[in-house]
């Protein structure tokens, strides 16, 4: 009879559970209106959703490679990258199991660390990733977890890579041997280092100086930051090469995406981290989204994404259209910049709210709506690794996908914006957005028996899988789509910084044993601009792209390159979704905006054509943007 009991009880936990998990899928599935087809609105099942792929992901990982640095889930094996293991994915994923509270993993994966892990081998790593990666993951561990042992690890690690500083410029090699503690010059690209390798290690060391009260690893770290701005990059946009003897960028090539792109993110997470005591790294970072703007913003055609391109040739040769996913972290760093960390609401009412804060919101939206398009619109939903976009008139596409691009990685840049913005903003968009990239990555990246991978192939159906899982599955992508979902503020941005690679750092206050010790040095009067002084408001400041000049009329919620003409029913259907709030709460907003840019005189909008539109019609069509914007460029 007991057995019998038993059995029922299994049977009935099984059909409420596959019910229930039914019920959410059927309200997932679409965004039409009605009870039955309602969006995807009960966010802690989505965010118990994540925390089961985590699970799944890692099981299989513990089962087929444990320990190992690199997971082939197709073919159930594991390598390490070196003559012992690097802890490549357990490290990496430490702060993950305690922000999910897996806290029997969590426990495996510590005791592994401690008892198996040593950096002490006769092998060369690069200094950037593992900075990014195993130091950031052993601070962030020791940050959530205050045990001592994570930071032991993380000073003997530091201490490894701190030899690859001691070049002639004091710009790091790329490698370093982990037993001799030598620099190791690149053995490509003329021996240079990248600038983004070079200038995304200050979070890392900073918080480490702090921490332990160690003086070099804050100075090697800053004395970087010096020897990249002597070169006063024009428009504060940095060739993507240094020559580590010299000190001096190397090429022309500037790009946000691969070599350049975590350079801009800790210009200004530097700032925040130090609770912005460091006003000199807020003023590079502002001299440099200024300059993408001006240099490297266009929309495409016909649909009029926003996108930032390349200069192969530096700053006032063309541009190309070439977008790597890799700057899909670009729109949630836009909206840092702009509210420092704080809600949308809140930092719009602050006294040094202006205009410029206000535009870079605007871009962060509007690059994130790229990039979910990125994703929305291949047949797996999911992105490849570089996009082109189309900006010729007569294109009937926004974006084409190269052969060797076609491949998905299961980054997190889109998924990171995306719980940043929401975050700031409160649009349950980003989250939508979140949820129908989740459910690709679980449908197509998912392998037979319950493990997941890459993709070689985005645009075809079934996509051919390849047989790897990059760590940042586990480290970056998963915990950012947990945290979107999550309505518990882990890790509030006010207080919380994440490295590039995800990890979460305290602020903190210099003082009293840290201090910036360089200044900017003299320049050419138009790029003088003292630390202490507030981005000006002048209407060349604001995002204005270069080239032909997009005129957006608050009349019309057409695509930017078309005039405004009747939609048939199905065009209505093909339509990007727009970023906009129902018209009652997005109609309040506007008017707070509007109040702090002065106001707007009603007379100017008396000759507009087609005003005969509802304000709130051209609300519900994802007009608020475009109104701000119309307000901005006044």
């Amino acid at each position: 009879m007991a057995a019998k009991g038993l059995v029922v009880v299994l049977v009935f936990y099984l059909f409420y559970n596959v019910g229930k998990y039914m019920r959410h899928e059927i309200n997932a599935s679409s965004e039409d209106s009605g009870t039955a087809n309602a969006p995807m609105n009960d966010w802690k099942f989505a965010q118990s959703e994540v925390k089961r792929v985590f699970k799944e992901s890692w099981k299989h990982y513990e089962k087929d490679a444990w320990g190992k640095d690199v997971y082939h889930p197709l073919s159930h094996k594991g390598e390490n990258m070196g003559p012992k293991p690097l802890g490549w994915i357990i490290v990496d994923s430490l702060d993950t199991l305690q922000l999910m509270g897996l806290e029997q993993e969590f426990k495996t994966a510590s005791a592994w660390v401690e008892n198996e892990l040593t950096y002490d081998m006769d092998y060369q790593v690069n200094v950037f990733e593992t900075t990014i990666r195993m130091l950031g993951g052993l601070l962030s561990a020791y940050y959530l977890s205050a045990n001592d042992m994570f930071l032991d690890k993380a000073v003997d690690l530091a201490d490894r890579l701190i030899g690859a500083f001691d070049s002639p410029s004091g710009i790091p090699y790329s490698s370093v041997n982990l037993h001799t503690k030598k620099g190791i010059k690149n053995h490509v690209d003329n021996g240079a280092s990248s600038t983004a390798e070079v200038a995304t290690l200050q979070l890392e060391f900073k918080y480490l100086a702090k921490l332990t009260g160690e003086q070099m690893y804050w100075e090697k770290v800053e004395k970087i930051m010096k020897v990249l701005d002597d070169n006063h990059p024009k428009a504060g946009l940095a060739p993507i090469y240094v020559n580590t003897d010299t000190g001096k960028y190397q090429g022309n090539l500037i790009r946000l995406g691969s070599r350049g792109d975590s350079y801009y993110e800790y210009l200004l997470k530097q700032y925040l981290q130090t609770e912005e005591g460091e006003p000199i790294y807020n003023a590079m970072y502002q001299e440099s989204v200024r300059g993408m703007k001006d240099k490297l913003l266009r929309t495409s055609r016909p649909n009029g994404l926003a996108f930032l391109g390349e200069l192969e040739n530096g700053v006032g040769a063309p541009l190309s259209n070439k977008m790597d996913h890799l700057v899909c972290f670009i729109g949630g760093l836009f909206a840092l910049g702009a509210t420092e960390g704080e809600t949308l609401k809140k930092a719009r009412k602050s006294s040094n709210w202006n205009k410029i804060k206000e535009d870079d919101i605007l871009l962060a939206k509007d690059i994130t709506h790229t990039c979910y398009e990125m994703y929305h619109q291949t047949a797996t939903g999911l992105a490849p690794e570089i996009v082109v976009f189309n900006t010729a008139h007569d294109s009937t596409t926004d974006f084409i996908i190269k052969p060797l691009d076609k491949h998905n990685l299961q980054r997190p840049e889109t998924v990171e914006s995306l719980f940043i913005l929401y975050r700031i903003t409160g649009d349950v968009i980003y989250r939508r957005w979140g949820w129908e990239i989740f459910k690709s990555f679980e449908k197509y990246t998912r392998t037979p028996d319950g493990a997941y991978t890459s993709l070689d192939d985005v645009t075809v159906i079934p996509p051919k899988q390849a047989d790897n899982m990059e760590s940042f599955w586990l480290a970056e992508t998963l915990k950012y789509l947990y945290l979107l979902f999550d309505d518990t503020n882990l890790t509030p941005l006010d207080e919380v910084i994440f490295n590039t690679e995800a990890h979460p750092f305290p602020k903190f206050s210099m003082n009293p044993l840290f201090k910036t010790g360089w200044q900017r040095s003299t320049v050419s009067p138009e790029k003088q601009e003292t630390l202490e002084q507030k981005p000006k408001e002048a209407k060349g400041n604001v995002r204005q792209p270069i080239g032909e000049k997009i005129e957006k009329k608050i009349s019309s919620s057409a695509p930017l390159s078309n005039k405004k003409k009747p939609e048939s029913e199905e065009a209505k259907l093909d339509k990007p979704p727009q970023a906009a709030k129902p018209a009652k709460p997005a109609a309040e907003e506007l008017e707070e905006v509007l109040e702090l840019a002065g106001g707007v005189d009603e007379d100017q909008f008396a000759n507009q054509e087609a005003i005969d539109d509802s304000l709130a019609e051209r609300l519900r069509e994802g007009g608020v943007d475009r109104i701000l914007q119309k307000v901005i460029d006044e």
